[in-house]
């Protein structure tokens, strides 16, 4: 049997090491950029088109390209030399002829260079805005009312709080993700995110359910610590083949899904190897600790 709480001091030295740095990698890219995350263009208002290129090119030639010709506010992301994301400040109720004439522009600039459009979205300034606050917001509602679900299920402030301190450690783990390898914050991470909070929870009750039922089971011949230990190595494999089967389809979508997916796939794969880690070494170790307080 595998001793999971002996390693606990390791487990919170390193989730300390997580949330340090993204809280130094936070303010150094707030005091160099002016902005801890980037934004796609579902927050920020604007037109947005990614591009194909049959021939090679680079992010900033078609940036200076489209800025001679009067387009505004240009700025690109290279997902490869012949695949770029153009975002503009502009935003037009027809966006498949604004990306349309991008289009046209880039082609007589590049002559013998095909320029495929691959996808356009279009948000309004306002929108955005208001996309940004109902993000957060939304976040917030979701940890509290799994908070307050926890609490009914099992009637221990103790299973409720280790269950929101494991979700919260989750988001920080995508956030740093997304912060250090300089991915967008857009609708797709967003989605990562509420997916992984849905499946860490998951998981969490699973091992909880164990702990209470042992907890029955056991009362008066072990200690809570053996308890949560036993419950812990008896929902292992559960555990490690949930992940697994999950992690072919997210390493699939990130190999094969193309672009679009490929930054949607790596955080849920980031989330749920994390969110594992965090129902053992972040949740568990949490509620025993307020179990103690609760039961002296």
């Amino acid at each position: 049997m595998i001793n999971f709480l002996k390693y606990r001091p390791q487990a919170l030295v390193f989730s300390c090491l997580i949330i340090g740095s993204f809280i130094a990698g936070a303010l150094y890219k707030r005091v160099t950029t002016g902005q801890v995350f980037q934004y796609s263009v579902d927050f920020t208002g604007g037109t947005q088109v990614l591009l194909g290129f049959s021939k090679p090119t680079t992010g900033e030639a078609v940036a200076r390209t489209l800025a001679s010709k009067g387009i505004d506010g240009v700025v690109t992301r290279d997902f490869s030399d012949r695949e770029i994301l153009v975002r503009m400040k502009g935003y037009e109720y027809d966006t498949k002829g604004l990306s349309g004439r991008v289009k046209t522009m880039l082609e007589e600039a590049y002559p013998g260079n095909e320029v495929t459009i691959k996808q356009t979205d279009a948000v309004g300034v306002s929108v955005g805005k208001s996309l940004t606050w109902n993000s957060v917001y939304m976040v917030l509602l979701a940890l509290f009312i799994m908070l307050l679900y926890i609490w009914f299920r099992f009637r221990l402030f103790s299973f409720a709080i280790g269950n929101v301190i494991s979700l919260g450690h989750d988001v920080i783990v995508v956030l740093s993700f997304v912060m250090w390898f300089n991915y967008e914050i857009s609708l797709n991470i967003l989605s990562a995110i509420l997916f992984i909070l849905g499946y860490s929870i998951n998981d969490t009750i699973v091992i909880f359910s164990r702990i209470r039922d042992n907890i029955k089971k056991f009362s008066g011949t072990k200690t809570i610590e053996e308890i949560v230990n036993i419950s812990l190595n008896e929902t292992l494999r559960r555990t490690i083949l949930t992940v697994f089967a999950t992690a072919l389809v997210v390493v699939a979508l990130a190999i094969f899904g193309g672009e679009l997916l490929r930054t949607l796939s790596l955080a849920l794969l980031v989330g749920m190897v994390f969110g594992t880690y965090s129902s053992i070494y972040i949740a568990s170790p949490a509620m025993l600790l307020f179990y103690k307080k609760d039961h002296n």
